[in-house]
């Protein structure tokens, strides 16, 4: 009413304010007649034009003014469900209802309809109920439903389902809910009031989905109409499977046989299992055992999804001989489920392991002195193959001293010495121990040990050279190094540690070594003084080498030392004599002697040997060349040609004397010639005579007593040779003889015999004309008897016999200068040779003179020279022409006396020491006078 009132006071104009209090009064009126509205019910579904009531008559309106007043019912439809006939009042259906579609599912079906009447404006409300037929069955929002239920559900477990629906309401709607038959499902029914009732799927029985995988079933629902009207929707259940089945294997025992060393990929066994659940957990997967050692799982392999199991790495026997492997199957649901089974894996051995060789005690070094027997080690051998397989047989070579023995103990053995052991000869074994097993193909290995022969002193130290022989140059530095010795010793360490020492004893001959030292580590030797060959040619000594093992073993050699001479000494004048330090003479000589007459001798000697003492003689200075020739080798002056008028009567001649040395030395004398008339020279001659008878009788007595040495001393070898003949065989098959004592490599000796006499010829290379008469420490020399009053040479006397030294290194000390060609010649029916030389040495001075002519190092040289008293000058208290005691050598010494038998010519101005027979020597005193006279008749007969 207030709606109508507000709408009314729109209509009015804003002026007409007069009528406003009367409008309120009829609207309070109206609005009074409103409010008893009347009320009509009509069923739905009928017809149009159906009256539903008289409104007019029902409102006690007038009939014949409703059309006046626009009587209407007001309503937004475009196509109202009623209207009212404006001639009677009366309202009737417009068209068909349908109580659901106006009213859906509402309990009451109330249409308000909103009539109007105008002048006066009247609203009255009419209420129409349209009542409900059963005209509807109820249905379900689906035809089917599907539902998924897992089998895991418990018994009581309630599924809501959508309802029914019924357009009817009250009784005409769903009144319960049927279910068909079944074993696993109920039905409840939920009442929500006006919402309508519920079903609930109630599970009443578990569900198993290995029983039955779904259930089909049919819900229907019932209205309340008469006959009864109904609806029915399919329900199909699902059973989701749940992981509820573990898988099965197929068998309760898997076991298998596999060959060790099978290759890998081969197929050991393949497993099986199955699970009866589906998809994913009715999946079955294979794997191990989580328990699994590695070494397994390195060793074989599963298939995961077939069960396969393969050889992954090398299978050996001898590490394992049976396998138990743990095989699990699983499914792959969320919750896996596990089954495991053990397969059993056997293994096949075959022969695929060679015999194992091991040491277990070793003895790497043994004495070599010990006894055959002796246990250098324990072998053990071993096969990890079975049966025969492992029967294992052990062997050693047969070429070296040790044995296997077979042990107690299975499969042990003991290495032994089989025999003496040498370890100079062997220091160490190498052996190589076999060990073969039984099986087929049979297999082997090989093991080598290194055996050491531990060293024993039981060898001596040996030298080198046995004995030594060294040949040390005179004059050598004190304190330096002359030569070494070295001695070997087959041991080893401080067994064939060696330490050198010189033996040393109180005896004569080895006084000598005093004077040497040897280092002991190395052997060197040394002299802690010079030698000089002309006081010692040779000497020996003998070394201990000893070792240094417990006890000490020790050897010794002898050492033979020869000296070597050098040039260590000048030539020495002999005549003339030397004063104040020159040497000067001076000769007269007739002023009418011939060409080639002699002058006079340069004479001179060099107290060393060989070329060092081979003397050339040359004019240095001369006042005229012409008169005066030298010869080279022999030191004559003689002249050239016949002196005249024109002549000086004094001359001087400066005459130098060298050796042969590599460096040569030298010395000068000056002879003064004066040319007198013959008479004066005859006067001069016999003062010359007179002194040399004088100096004669000096002489004689030092003679004397030199030839009584020489004798004895010639007697006593001759004792000796016999002595030694007597030992040995006098049964001579050859003429000539080898020295047997001899060593043959400084010097040859050969031994002839001469009737009744026995000879030795000893030197380098000598000729076999050259004889020697053993003597001690020397050689004699045979010399031809040379007698001459001219140029020619005498008859050779056998009887005279010249002692010289053997030099060092087979070089003959002393040298004979024989002039023109000398013949040395032996007893009758020995070689001859001939040596062509310059001239004779001095005579009875011991004057040095040349070697032969053509003679080379290695010839036999024969000198003359002083004795021991040393190189250098005759005494000078010594008259000219005088020979000295010295000059007389007792055979053995280094110094050699040059012997003739008879002087020469009237040519020959040199005094000579003349000795031969016994007999001759005393009677020399006598004949000097005779002599005398000899000389000056034969000067006379050379100056015609």
């Amino acid at each position: 009413m207030i709606s109508a009132l507000t709408m009314e006071q729109r209509r009015r104009k804003p002026g007409r304010e007069r009528g406003y209090l009367a409008g309120c009064v009829v609207a309070v009126l109206l609005w009074s007649l409103a409010s008893a509205q009347i009320r009509y019910s009509v069923s739905e579904d009928v017809n149009g034009g159906t009256a539903v009531g008289n409104i007019a008559k029902d409102l006690g309106l007038e009939k014949n003014t409703l059309k006046d007043r626009k009587y209407r019912i007001v309503s937004s439809n475009a196509d109202p469900l009623f209207h009212v006939n404006q001639n009677d009042g009366i309202l009737y259906v417009s068209r068909k209802i349908d109580r659901e579609e106006v009213c859906a599912q509402s309990s009451t079906c109330l249409i308000n309809l909103k009539t109007v009447l105008e002048n006066p404006l009247e609203v009255h409300y009419v209420g129409v109920e349209v009542l409900d037929i059963n005209d509807h069955s109820p249905s379900f929002p689906e035809k089917a439903k599907r539902l998924e239920i897992s089998e895991s559900v418990l018994p009581g477990a309630r599924f809501q389902l959508k309802a029914s629906r019924d357009p009817d309401s009250g009784r005409f709607s769903v009144q319960q809910y049927k279910l068909s038959s079944n074993d696993h499902f109920r039905l409840e029914v939920k009442d929500k009031g006006d919402d309508g009732k519920i079903p609930i799927l109630v599970i009443q029985k578990s569900l198993d989905r290995e029983t039955a995988a779904s259930h089909s079933l049919v819900l229907t629902a019932v209205d309340g109409g008469k006959p009864p009207k109904s609806g029915n929707m399919d329900i199909l259940v699902n059973v989701l499977d749940i992981n509820d089945n573990a898988p099965l294997f197929t068998k309760d025992v898997y076991s298998v046989m596999l060959n060790e060393n099978a290759p890998v990929g081969t197929t050991v066994i393949q497993v099986n299992a199955t699970d009866l659940d589906e998809g994913q957990n009715g999946d079955v997967v294979y794997s191990f055992s989580n328990s699994m050692n590695q070494n397994i799982l390195n060793l074989f392999y599963i298939n995961l999804s077939t069960g396969e199991i393969t050889v992954r790495g090398l299978i050996n026997y001898e590490e394992r001989d049976r396998y138990e492997i743990e095989i699990e199957a699983s499914d792959k649901g969320l919750a896996p489920l596990t089954t495991e089974k053990s397969v059993i894996i056997k293994i096949v051995d075959v022969n695929d392991n060679a015999p194992e060789i091991e040491v277990t005690s070793f003895s790497s070094s043994i004495p070599e002195d010990c006894r055959p027997g002796t246990t250098v080690a324990l072998i053990s051998v071993n096969d990890l193959d079975s049966g025969l397989n492992g029967k294992v047989i052990c062997s050693i070579g047969e070429d070296v001293p040790f044995a296997l023995s077979p042990s107690l103990q299975d499969k042990m053995y003991s290495l032994v010495t089989k025999s003496p052991l040498d370890r100079e000869k062997q220091s160490q074994y190498d052996l190589t121990i076999t060990a073969k097993d039984a099986g087929q193909p049979p297999l082997s290995s090989e093991k080598t040990i290194s055996v050491v022969v531990s060293d024993v002193n039981d060898n001596s130290p040996e030298f080198s050279l046995s004995p030594y022989t060294f040949y040390v140059t005179e004059t050598n530095e004190p304190g330096a190094s002359l030569f070494s010795v070295k001695a070997y010793d087959g041991d080893e360490n401080d067994n064939a540690h060696i330490s050198y020492h010189i033996l040393k004893d109180r005896s004569e001959d080895n006084k000598l070594t005093s004077f040497l030292n040897i280092n002991s580590e190395n052997g060197d030797i040394m002299a802690l003084k010079s030698f000089d060959f002309e006081t010692l040619k040779t000497f020996q000594f003998k070394v201990v080498a000893s070792d240094s093992g417990t006890p000490s073993l020790s050897s010794n050699v002898t050492v033979n030392v020869f000296i070597l001479d050098q040039n260590d000494n000048a030539p020495v004048i002999l005549y003339p004599l030397s004063s104040n330090g020159s040497a000067e003479g001076v000769e007269e000589i007739p002023r009418n002697v011939n060409a080639r007459h002699l002058v006079t001798k340069v004479r001179a000697y060099d107290a060393d040997i060989g070329y060092n003492g081979w003397l050339l003689f040359s004019l240095q200075e001369v006042t005229d060349h012409s008169l005066f020739g030298l010869d080279r080798y022999t030191g004559q002056i003689r002249t050239l040609r016949s002196f005249t008028e024109t002549d000086e009567a004094e001359h001087k001649l400066v005459i130098l004397v060298k050796d042969n040395g590599n460096v040569s030395l030298s010395a000068t004398a000056t002879v003064i010639v004066k040319l007198v008339e013959p008479k004066e020279a005859f006067a001069a001659s016999d003062v010359k005579s007179s002194a040399k008878a004088d100096e004669d009788n000096n002489v004689t007595f030092y003679l004397m007593i030199t030839l009584g040495s020489v004798s004895a001393l010639f007697l006593i070898s001759i004792i000796v040779l016999i002595a030694m003949q007597c030992s040995k065989s006098t049964d001579y098959t050859s003429k000539y003889l080898r020295e047997t004592n001899y060593d043959g490599t400084l010097c040859h000796s050969i031994q002839y015999r001469s009737g009744d006499k026995r000879y030795m010829l000893v030197g380098p290379r000598m000729s076999i004309g050259s004889t020697i008469v053993p003597g001690s420490h020397a050689n004699t020399l045979v010399l031809p008897d040379r007698r001459r009053t001219s140029e020619e040479p005498k008859a050779p006397n056998a009887d005279w016999r010249y002692s010289a030294s053997l030099r060092a290194g087979g070089v003959m000390q002393s040298s004979v200068h024989m002039e023109e060609s000398s013949v040395m010649q032996g007893a009758q029916g020995v070689l001859v040779q001939n040596w062509p030389t310059a001239s004779s040495a001095a005579d009875g001075e011991g004057g040095e003179v040349s070697p032969p002519m053509g003679a080379g190092v290695d010839s036999n040289s024969w000198h003359f020279r002083y004795g021991p008293g040393g190189p250098g000058a005759p005494p000078q208290h010594l008259k000219p022409g005088e020979v000295p005691p010295e000059a007389f050598i007792i055979p053995g010494s280094p110094a050699i006396i040059s012997i003739r038998q008879n002087q020469g010519g009237e040519d020959d101005k040199s005094d000579f020491i003349t000795f031969g027979k016994k007999e001759e020597a005393k009677k020399k005193k006598k004949k000097k006078k005779e002599k005398k006279d000899k000389k000056d008749k034969g000067k006379d007969d050379g100056d015609e």
